[in-house]
């Protein structure tokens, strides 16, 4: 039996040599083995088939692009008042926070620069407290003015009716003493044939002779009294005239006088109002001496040491910062007919070893990044050849804080953003 099998094992060999194995083994092979193989090959095409139309169906929620970025606002830091630093506090490629002291600029200047206006302040202010002040007071002078200008003219008008009453009295003496001097008269001519008969002594001729000289001179006293009060009349009209004046001026300028008062305290105001304003001028420039970082962020380009002179505007250094962040994702032309802001990003970062973050698309671009070159493509020639555009569309971190806290992202770095443009 052994020898048998050795001679069909050598025939078997022998018949491989011939070049006819494969028909042997068909021949040999089962029916249950080949329908078993036709299966296993019928299953892998339906799964090849299956797996690309999945992944064709699946391509078709997403678009995404390697030619994107991750974009942030560099802060230029200047100084905005000139002078020489005195102390820096930082180095390039320092991780600084937000308002953290950077450098300082010497602040004698400034600081008397802030003690002379404050105390210009301080004398605006007095001087418009004392006009302020002396509103009220010059209302009340006013109003007295006139109050006493209207009793000034009560009593000239009353003067000149008394004037006018001691002119009819005098007036009335003179009718008297005119009527005395006219009997004194009629008596010495009566006396005389009388005494030159010597019917009556020549003492009552002399008596009566003194009498009508006497009546005479009272005559001459009444008509200067009767002068003298036209004389009071005339005074008293004149004092009762300038009474008058003096109270319509007084009730002219009373309130003129009160609004230029009045004027003169908002001019003092406006003062006070301009010197507070030179104080905070001063302040702010005292606080321009401290130069702080506008932002989180890492240190660059510092070109500042201490003893340098700065003047207004001179850059300092460079703040680049690591919170602020959004990626630009430059799309093809035919990838943007689903996209819309707000549709939701899952970003890779190449640099972090494709760490995921979230963000969201905020902006789609107003123009192709060939349109906004420096020198755009002229397509009115004749050897046009169409080429697919790109367009920016800005990507918002929508959990940059929390899944970044360790300040990784940098601006630069190549991401690749898969935008869900179909749920």
């Amino acid at each position: 039996m052994a020898d048998q099998e050795i001679q069909e094992q050598q025939k078997r060999n022998g018949a491989q040599g011939n070049g006819s194995p494969s028909n042997g083994a068909a021949e040999n092979e089962s029916p249950a083995k080949r329908s078993r193989r036709k299966f296993i090959v019928i299953a892998v095409v339906i799964l090849l088939v299956v797996s690309a139309g999945l992944f064709y169906w699946h391509s078709t929620f997403v678009e995404e692009t390697d030619d994107a970025q991750v974009d942030g606002d560099l802060y230029q830091v200047s100084a905005r008042v000139a002078g020489q630093v005195t102390k820096v506090y930082v180095e390039d490629n320092q991780q600084v926070k937000q308002g953290q002291l950077l450098a300082e600029i010497d602040p004698t200047d400034y600081q008397v620069a802030l003690d002379q206006a404050q105390a210009n302040l301080a004398s605006a202010q007095a001087e418009y407290i004392q006009a302020n002040v002396g509103v009220p007071i010059t209302s009340v002078t006013s109003a007295t003015s006139i109050s006493t200008a209207s009793s000034d003219v009560a009593g000239s008008e009353a003067a000149v009716a008394q004037a006018q009453q001691q002119r009819a009295a005098a007036e009335q003496r003179v009718a008297q003493a005119r009527a005395n001097a006219l009997k004194a008269q009629l008596d010495v001519d009566r006396y005389t044939p009388l005494v030159q008969k010597d019917v009556i002594s020549k003492q009552q001729y002399d008596a009566a002779v003194a009498q009508a000289n006497a009546s005479t001179a009272a005559v001459l006293e009444a008509q200067d009294d009767v002068v003298a009060a036209q004389e009071a009349i005339r005074q008293a009209q004149q004092r009762l005239a300038q009474a008058r004046f003096q109270a319509s001026q007084g009730v002219k300028n009373g309130p003129k006088q009160v609004r230029v008062q009045e004027a003169r305290a908002n001019s003092l105001l406006a003062s006070v109002k301009q010197a507070q304003t030179k104080v905070d001028q001063a302040k702010l420039n005292l606080g321009y001496c401290r130069i702080t970082a506008p932002t989180a962020g890492i240190i660059n380009k510092k070109n500042v040491q201490v003893g340098a002179n700065l003047s207004v505007g001179q850059e300092v250094l460079t703040v680049i910062p690591l919170t602020n962040l959004w990626v630009t994702a430059n799309f093809k032309e035919t990838q943007l007919d689903r996209m819309r802001p707000g549709q939701p990003v899952k970003i890779s970062v190449d640099a972090l070893g494709g760490r995921k973050f979230n963000g969201k698309v905020t902006q789609i671009g107003g123009a192709t990044g060939s349109r906004l070159s420096l020198f755009p493509p002229e397509n009115a020639t004749g050897n046009y050849v169409k080429v697919v555009q790109r367009i920016p569309v800005r990507i918002d971190f929508t959990d940059l804080q929390h899944d970044d806290a360790d300040y990784a992202l940098r601006p630069g770095f190549s991401v690749t953003p898969v935008v869900q443009v179909k749920q």
